[in-house]
């Protein structure tokens, strides 16, 4: 049997018929495929549309909030997406690109979340004369970590 061709410019993933249950399949990117946004991607589980194999069907249609912190996390995530195509693409100078605009915008928004709302990680250098990380409120108490 011989395997199929890429259909629609990478947009399609695609299982293989006799693909046996529990074994992992990712197909190959082509050079330069499309890439959703970074918070599409996020909500997604992927930046290219063509490794987005909804489970069983059903497609995640969230919005994230809009706020400093999901911003953050939707740059995060889309910069290791990219660091995991440019493994295996490296020549890729458009992906490249928008690594590294990613990676000035996140460091930008994480320089400006720490001052606006403290350390992003306990790595993050504090401003205060004591240890900040995860000063109240705690993660749990959701009513007072509501970013307005």
């Amino acid at each position: 049997m011989e395997p199929k061709q890429v259909e629609n410019n990478g947009m399609n993933g695609r299982l293989p018929a006799m693909a046996p249950l529990a074994n992992p399949y990712v197909p190959f990117q082509l050079e330069n495929p499309p890439k959703y946004e970074a918070r599409k991607g996020l909500v997604r589980g992927t930046l290219y549309p063509g490794l987005d194999l909804p489970f069983m069907g059903m497609i995640n249609q969230h919005e994230l909030p809009v706020t400093h912190k999901s911003e953050l996390q939707a740059l995060g995530f889309a910069i290791q997406e990219l660091a995991l195509y440019l493994d295996t693409h490296r020549d890729d100078r458009e992906a490249l690109e928008l690594y590294r605009q990613y990676q000035n915008l996140y460091q930008k928004g994480a320089a400006e979340y720490e001052k606006m709302h403290g350390p992003l990680t306990h790595g993050a250098p504090g401003q205060g004369e004591c240890y900040e990380w995860l000063n109240d409120p705690w993660p749990w108490e959701y009513a007072a970590n509501k970013e307005a």
